[in-house]
């Protein structure tokens, strides 16, 4: 088995933990789609998954880390693919270049993807958790902007691309989600940085 988060092989101790980390994860999204946020419980998702309470919390902190579930993107990876990019790129580009890996995990685990934005879509008080759960990430993406344009420690701009493409990437991956999957996340990803590139103009069938 290998871990779809970092690519590597895992011994079989920690692909039992994988399997039941998984579990508990499409314990609860399909639990909470069924019944509503309000009325699962941790009880609940643990007898859903053939666990105890006390595994569960082995895992994840409460019900809304389970839910969540994993970082749409590895900043890690996105920071380094982006400052060895071709400085040549414009910065969207280079952006662009540095999501694909994480495009590519997200399209492979589609289905439980589909999964959770339906959920997070019903229940809009868990947006403010999956904001939370970025905004390591995109500290360290501020960092790795700032790097590659040369901005200054007082400039704001680092900050404002990262806040701009990181809800560009979001629109993104609801709108893959809501489609089912009709096309490419590639392609709504696409869209949206295009759109940002663009400086946010109207499209010509909107503009009065």
């Amino acid at each position: 088995m290998i871990d779809s988060s970092t690519g590597t092989v895992l011994g079989r101790r920690d692909r039992k933990k994988q399997q039941t980390r998984s579990a508990l994860i499409l314990a609860a999204l399909r639990l909470v789609l069924e019944r509503g946020l309000e009325h699962v419980t941790v009880d609940d998702i643990s007898e859903a998954a053939g666990v105890s309470a006390r595994t569960f919390f082995n895992y994840f902190a409460g019900k809304d880390d389970a839910l969540i579930g994993d970082h749409f993107v590895d900043s890690d990876d996105v920071c380094a693919r982006l400052l060895s990019s071709d400085p040549a790129l414009p910065l969207i580009g280079a952006l662009r270049f540095a999501f694909i890996p994480s495009i590519e995990r997200l399209q492979a685990e589609q289905d439980l993807w589909f999964l959770r934005m339906r959920v997070i879509c019903r229940n809009p008080s868990m947006m403010p958790r999956l904001l939370a759960c970025g905004a390591v990430a995109e500290e360290a993406m501020t960092r790795a902007v700032a790097i590659r344009t040369g901005a200054g420690p007082d400039s704001g701009f680092p900050m404002l691309v990262t806040a701009v493409v990181g809800a560009a990437f979001r629109t993104a991956l609801i709108r893959w989600a809501l489609y089912a999957g009709a096309r490419p996340l590639g392609e709504f990803v696409d869209e949206a940085l295009n759109s940002v590139a663009g400086g946010l103009a109207e499209p010509a069938h909107l503009a009065p």
